[in-house]
């Protein structure tokens, strides 16, 4: 089957309370909320069906007026991949399936990256889960706590995921990253993208598995995964999207590349 008419499904998770930006899925952006833009990302990544998981009523009703297929789920859901599961169970998601898990405040996200993390997940029947990662080329991302590194076997399947700067190289961090005005050229690292595609029957059975020591310690979930086993496919992005919206400085920056790019194309130029 060709990559353009792969069959997938899209869950989009998106929750009322944020503590940086509240009401976060139903800010304006361009005129629309945010979450109308990540709905329409997904739609234009060929899938099968997007669905947008909530436990808000104003989320749903907002939803609903654009024209998604709402999903109610519970409130009491720790993580995403929690709600994510409990969608799959009510929407009756064969255990073959694949489903994507696209954050709510990713409107700037690559359609092409959508489907491609799916397609990489069915061409290899070893993993349970595929997701992204972006080359580093700075220091000051290497040693950034809030970019999450992610260290790859020769196969692409993830080693482990870190706040930490791994891999930590001996003689260039002797000093601790201090005085860096760049990165070792033999060694390379990479940052993750939180972009998520799972079978159903691992996504089923996740909120299932007990975390991990070092998700407790990190606050990354995906280590349960590799914890109990799960084989994590991680692709490299042949180039990073855009940091998602998480505060007023976030929606204000892409509001303006939004009415960049719409210049642009006034202008007949085109990304």
């Amino acid at each position: 089957m060709s990559e353009a008419g792969f069959p997938f499904r899209v869950a989009i998770p998106a929750r009322y309370a944020s503590t940086r930006l509240p009401g976060k899925p139903l800010r304006l952006l361009a005129g629309r909320p945010l979450l109308e833009h990540v709905y329409r990302r997904a739609l234009s990544s060929g899938a099968l069906e997007v669905v947008v998981a909530t436990d808000d009523q104003r989320i749903r009703e907002v939803a609903e007026g654009f024209g998604a297929t709402v999903c109610m789920t519970s409130p009491e859901h720790l993580s995403g991949t929690d709600r994510l599961a409990e969608v799959a169970v009510r929407r009756g998601w064969p255990d073959d399936a694949i489903v994507v898990n696209l954050q709510g405040d990713e409107p700037q996200m690559p359609p092409d990256l959508i489907r491609r993390v799916a397609v990489e997940l069915t061409g290899n029947p070893a993993a349970g889960i595929a997701t992204v990662c972006a080359r580093i080329h700075q220091p000051v991302e290497v040693f950034d706590p809030n970019v999450v590194k992610v260290v790859r076997d020769r196969a692409g399947f993830a080693l482990y995921f870190s706040r930490a700067p791994i891999p930590w190289h001996r003689e260039a961090f002797r000093a601790g990253g201090t005085g860096l005005t760049g990165l070792p050229a033999e060694t390379t690292w990479f940052r993750h993208i939180g972009l998520y595609a799972y079978r159903v029957a691992v996504l089923r059975g996740y909120p299932h598995l007990t975390p991990a020591p070092g998700e407790r310690a990190e606050s990354l979930e995906q280590l349960r995964a590799l914890w109990h086993g799960i084989r994590i496919q991680v692709t490299e992005a042949t180039e990073a999207p855009p940091p998602g919206v998480d505060t007023e400085a976030d929606l204000l920056r892409v509001a303006a590349e939004f009415a960049d790019s719409d210049q642009q194309v006034e202008r007949g130029q085109f990304r």
